[in-house]
């Protein structure tokens, strides 16, 4: 059992289980809705798994985008709105019991304390502040994710979204027409700003890859040689 620790920083008192020293590295925060859709899942997937060659993913651990970023990162962190102690939410159990192993979940809160509805808003913060900066992949109006803009604006963080279809991820949408926020046109030509080398990665359809490497590709999962996400694999 991985015992709690506590730690100062940027002010705020906090628990924490795994790797302390990813909070002193290079940070983007990838936070969305808890339903995403087809789309979402699959770009924040890429995003989460491109820029974790540079970065540490910080998310909220709840269903759905945050999920999926912190799946797809090779290092991570998750703000927990719970006890230190509690794993919450219990539908990604298996998930933050694996940060807690071999990443670093962080919260103000010790023990098998249960978040209310202000804990949310105050753990955005902290998602938002530890990050240099955001990528709402998508987001409704008055949504948690819409929140955590809020937070941006206070601590003056730069804000990407998703280009998404009209009526669709209206939060978002509404932040690229007021130019709030700046949109990831291509995700290729988004990386390589922020100086991540493309050129050694490799993405193929599962089924393709599958005929090529036989069932050592199951193996090369398990090693965390290739990840398997969404009939894609990534090299």
């Amino acid at each position: 059992m991985i015992l709690p620790k506590n730690i100062i920083y940027q002010d705020y008192n906090l628990f924490y289980k795994g790797d302390i020293n990813l909070l002193y590295t290079p940070k983007v925060a990838i936070v969305g809705s808890r339903k995403p859709s087809k789309y979402t899942k699959e770009m924040t997937t890429i995003l989460s798994a491109k820029l974790s060659k540079k970065y540490t993913i910080v998310s909220g651990g709840a269903y759905g985008v945050d999920a999926i970023a912190h799946k797809n990162a090779k290092k991570t962190i998750m703000v927990s709105p719970a006890g230190i102690d509690t794993i919450y939410p219990k539908i990604n159990k298996n998930l933050i019991e694996n940060i807690i192993e071999n990443h670093l979940i962080i919260s103000e809160y010790d023990g098998f304390y249960m978040p209310r509805a202000y804990n949310f808003i105050y753990r955005n913060r902290i998602v938002v502040n530890i990050s240099d900066f955001v990528i709402i992949t998508e987001a409704n109006e008055n949504s948690g994710s819409m929140r955590s803009f809020e937070w941006t604006k206070k601590y003056n963080k730069k804000v990407f979204v998703l280009p998404h279809r009209i009526g669709e991820s209206k939060g978002t949408n509404y932040l690229a027409k007021t130019n709030q926020a700046e949109v990831i046109w291509d995700i290729e030509e988004f990386v390589l700003s922020l100086g991540i080398e493309e050129k050694d990665e490799k993405i193929m359809d599962f089924n393709e890859a599958l005929l090529i490497y036989g069932d050592k590709l199951y193996e090369m999962e398990l090693n965390g040689e290739i990840k398997i996400e969404n009939n894609r694999v990534y090299f």
